[in-house]
């Protein structure tokens, strides 16, 4: 059981490791916009590439956030009758509706996973006047897909000891969640 719990432990610190520094990128991508701003109206010189380059740290940002906002319950949740179910009935609808998230995710790592490659094999740009690499991005399409996996994997076994009312099973405490959580 100490090996389980170290496993969810660690995926959870991983996640929220990794989600702590994409935070980061919110601050790159306001100055690259509010460069763009003052050379594009202040000097009336309009630069090719903060917006691209934006978009791009915007893209690595949504798809690596996704562990990191599952460790924390973030994800948006349609709740009308969910609220108003005991946590053991909830914990075993989220094992029901816990094939989908895998079938989905599982799916997207696999073709994320093959654009990827194919983008690193051919050292993939975006075409555009600027000319950056875009398979760095590319890449972080099944890593990121990887984390929420992980993190689903660890949302399931939780989900389990809720549901069959494990009682030695305690999984690490975490900063959005009482100690008694289960």
């Amino acid at each position: 059981m100490r090996a389980l719990t170290a496993f969810m432990n660690g995926v959870t610190r991983l996640n929220d490791f990794i989600g702590r520094w994409l935070s980061l990128l919110v601050f790159a991508m306001f100055i690259f916009l509010l460069l763009e701003v003052g050379f594009r109206y202040l000097l009336n010189s309009p630069t090719v590439w903060t917006n691209e380059l934006t978009q791009m740290l915007f893209g690595v940002y949504a798809v690596m956030s996704g562990g990191y906002i599952m460790a924390h319950r973030g994800h948006v949740n349609v709740d009308l009758l969910y609220s108003h179910l005991g946590p053991r009935v909830q914990a075993g609808l989220d094992i029901f509706t816990s094939t989908m998230f895998f079938a989905f995710t599982l799916a997207l790592f696999y073709f994320g996973y093959e654009m990827a490659s194919e983008s690193v094999a051919s050292l993939e740009t975006t075409y555009s006047a600027w000319n950056p690499p875009i398979w760095p991005v590319k890449v972080a399409i099944p890593l990121g897909t990887g984390l929420l996996i992980l993190q689903g994997v660890v949302k399931l076994l939780e989900d389990i000891a809720i549901a069959c009312n494990l009682e030695g099973f305690k999984p690490g405490n975490r900063d959005d969640e009482p100690e008694d959580m289960l």
